[in-house]
């Protein structure tokens, strides 16, 4: 099998995956701080996080995917000052901090769900409250130094730090605030103490008053008390290249007590750009999943929409871009569904989902459908796994997939044997959506799908009887209610809602 290339943003260049320990591979990535919804910005980083699971159990390593819960407020930027985002959002919903962070996990949870990425471990970062301060002290006296405002990390005393922002060369992002007292300016806190005369829900006594630890300590404690240091890949959003993933590895370097960042690679998904800018969180349309779904989209379509383009470019939302996506989804659905495979019980339903628990069993799978692939199909898997292998390149797999659908000399069940394997790299549920799933009623439809159906039925009689004055008056009705006909839809698909 062709070897995995990924793209080390600490090197700036492509490495060989080679695994810390034989036969597995360990990620981390940065997970949301669940003070509200997440935006489908953030919502990219974890489709390009599952996709490279995916890619890494396909290849045959046993995955450890941790994505931790940021529950504290104090930990929700690379500012070392500003409001408490938690208790912010309590106060103003008249709920505890600890109730909000309780719901907004589980928004994050059912989302990531609905994009069909699978589950990684969970671990809270009030779990580890007690670790934090533990590493803290561990490093405060060669390290660390103490203000009023609490307890700062001198990034003097390590070795080339910012060297995965490439401080020196590249032009980072101004997010650190000031503090007084602060020797250097990229000095970070490992501890911020609850300020004179305040009382907050969330904090912990430490060495250095009562208060509660700074954002990047979090993922240093966790990354290796479940991972180990090292480890072998650390993911997260480009935002995060320039301080608090310098950071975190200036941590480790303390903690360790040598030059090794953590984690031996260092991966990176770009933005997703809005550019009309209505659909911000101070916006009256906050751009999550939800709102997507409410419009008539399957989340699924925003996943597809994520392969479409390289992790490493910026993708460029738009509704247009989302509809073409999800036409290009319903493609994929129709053919499965019109001529899906039938396994033995033994074997049906296996994926890479049930890997760890039944790996055996998803060995046999895979071997049950490369026997049913035939000698084009199967050159075909293997260059997607190649497009794959190669820093994730999803957009030349799907031209792959695009390219096999349209092969007229493969018969259908060498068709849909290609789509289940490559289905279980591409995470887009082929052999279980139903095709019909994807006509989503948007929440604003103000007429019914059977409405639709019967004036269709009755446009359609009109246009046998040529009565075409008829005809286009019902067309017209149905457009002034937000319904779009389709005529002659090579899918199949005779109206959408659009609303």
């Amino acid at each position: 099998m062709t070897e995995l290339r990924l793209f080390n943003s600490l090197t700036r260049q492509l490495e060989t995956f080679t695994p810390v320990h034989d036969g597995e591979a360990r990620v981390y990535s940065c997970g949301p701080t669940v003070y509200n919804y997440q935006h489908i910005g953030n919502m990219r980083a974890y489709v390009f996080a599952d996709t490279l699971g995916r890619v890494l159990s396909y290849k045959g390593y046993k995955l450890t995917h941790v994505i931790n819960i940021t529950d504290v407020g104090h930990l929700t930027s690379d500012a070392d000052a500003g409001d408490d985002k938690m208790e912010k959002a309590a106060a103003a919903q008249g709920k505890s901090a600890w109730d909000i962070a309780a719901f907004y996990q589980a928004d994050f949870e059912a989302d990531l769900e609905r994009l069909n990425i699978r589950k990684p471990a969970h671990p809270k970062a009030t779990e580890y409250i007690d670790a934090m301060i533990e590493w803290g002290k561990s490093i405060s006296d060669k390290h660390c130094y103490e203000l009023d405002s609490g307890l700062y990390f001198d990034v003097s005393t390590v070795p080339e730090y910012g060297r995965l922002a490439r401080a020196v060369t590249e032009d980072g992002e101004a997010r650190i605030e000031e503090v007084d007292g602060k020797r250097n300016a990229a000095d970070f806190a490992i501890w911020r103490k609850t300020p004179a005369g305040e009382t907050r829900q969330m904090e912990w006594d430490s060495p250095w008053g009562k208060g509660a630890p700074g954002w990047h300590l979090e993922c240093s404690v966790m990354s290796k008390a479940l991972l180990g240091l090292p480890f072998d890949i650390h993911t997260g959003g480009i935002d995060h290249r320039e301080i608090h993933h310098p950071n975190e590895i200036a941590q480790n370097q303390a903690h360790e007590g040598c030059a090794d960042s953590g984690a031996r690679i260092w991966m990176h998904n770009n933005f997703l750009i809005e550019r009309s800018g209505k659909m911000s969180k101070s916006s009256g349309e906050f751009l999550r999943l939800q709102l997507l779904i409410d419009k008539g989209f399957h989340p699924l379509a925003y996943r597809l929409m994520c392969l479409q383009a390289h992790y490493r470019s910026e993708l460029e939302f738009s509704w247009e871009g989302l509809q073409a996506a999800q036409t290009r989804l319903s493609r994929l659905l129709r053919t499965v569904n019109k001529y899906a495979l039938h396994y033995d019980n033994d074997h049906q339903g296996l994926s890479l989902a049930h890997a760890e628990a039944n790996w055996e069993g998803v060995v046999r799978f895979r071997q049950l459908i490369t026997q049913k692939l035939g000698a084009v199909a199967e050159k075909s898997l293997d260059a997607l796994i190649a497009a794959v292998s190669d820093d994730l390149n999803t957009p030349s797999a799907l031209t792959i997939v695009d390219e096999l659908l349209l092969n007229g000399h493969l018969d259908h069940q060498q068709k849909s044997s290609f789509l289940a394997l490559a289905d279980e790299i591409l995470g887009l549920n082929l052999n279980s959506t139903d095709y019909a799933s994807l006509r989503i009623r948007p929440k604003a439809a103000i007429i019914t799908e059977t409405e639709i159906e019967t004036a269709l039925a009755a446009r359609t009689e009109a246009r046998a009887a040529k009565d075409f004055a008829k005809s286009d008056a019902i067309r017209d009705d149905l457009i002034a209610k937000g319904v779009e006909v389709m005529d002659g839809d090579p899918l199949g698909w005779d109206w959408k809602l659009d609303v």
